[in-house]
């Protein structure tokens, strides 16, 4: 392991490279999975979940891999500057490889307008992930930030039941309020933590600005989500607008979160 992060730290920008072809190739692969019948009568619905089916599996890799980390190394969540491991080192490569790979599939799709906040949110993650690669600094906090991931298995999988017009199933039901839990326990929770540290030690960290409002920028971002899943999912207007709202949803082309 150390050895192979040794070969990762003199080469970050290739690596995370190789790491988006590497999702590439499992974009392709993941094609060859059954796709519900109404999701292939649309083109964009099929994108879309081949999109998703991609950040499925990054979800599910780097959300339970970041806290297992922070788990290993504690002093990650308190020393988020400059501690890291070499296991952590590699979590950050892998990952900064998917939102590389996920915004040029969006751009080259010609899904980009569209798409502009979920740009702007892969924009400031892949910046801020390669700064700490190629500096060694912030890597615990970028491994914090990834807790995020693990309310995005419930996020993706919600989106991936309204493509497939599953929305009324049981398995929407119980997600929903998994998803809210994770949703606060993993995503705001990690942000605010993030932000707070930042603005605690703020006088001394090395480019404390430029982390501060990417984070600010981003907690905007996520409470606005966050009132949106609480409004679609919770309080519907009515019967008949929660159907609609199920089509409507799964056919827009505007990203709800990360």
């Amino acid at each position: 392991m150390e050895a192979l992060v040794s070969v990762l730290k003199r080469h970050p920008g290739l690596s995370v490279l190789v790491f988006s072809l590497i999702f590439r190739v499992t974009h392709r692969l993941l094609q060859r999975l059954h796709v519900p019948k109404v999701v292939k009568q649309d083109d964009f619905r099929s994108w879309k979940w081949r999109n998703l089916s991609v950040s499925m599996v990054h979800s599910l890799l780097t959300g339970p891999w970041a806290v297992i980390c922070a788990w290993a190394a504690p002093e990650m969540l308190s020393n988020i500057h400059s501690h890291h491991t070499p296991l952590s080192y590699l979590l950050i490569c892998i990952s900064t490889g998917y939102f590389v790979q996920d915004a040029a599939d969006i751009i080259l799709t010609g899904h980009g307008p569209s798409s502009w906040e979920f740009l702007l949110h892969h924009a400031m993650v892949i910046s801020s992930f390669l700064y700490t690669l190629y500096t060694e600094l912030y890597v615990a906090g970028a491994v914090i930030a990834l807790f995020v991931e693990v309310n995005s298995v419930t996020l993706h999988l919600r989106l991936l039941l309204k493509l497939a017009m599953a929305h009324s199933s049981s398995l929407y039901y119980i997600n929903k309020f998994a998803n809210i839990l994770t949703y606060v326990t993993f995503r705001l929770s990690a942000q605010f933590y993030l932000t707070w540290y930042i603005v605690h030690n703020y006088s001394w960290l090395d480019h404390g600005l430029f982390f501060l409002i990417c984070l600010m920028v981003m907690n905007i971002m996520i409470l606005i989500y966050f009132y949106r899943l609480i409004r679609a999912d919770f309080f519907p207007r009515s019967q008949k607008s929660v159907g609609q709202n199920g089509m409507q949803n799964s056919n827009s082309k505007r990203f709800p979160c990360d």
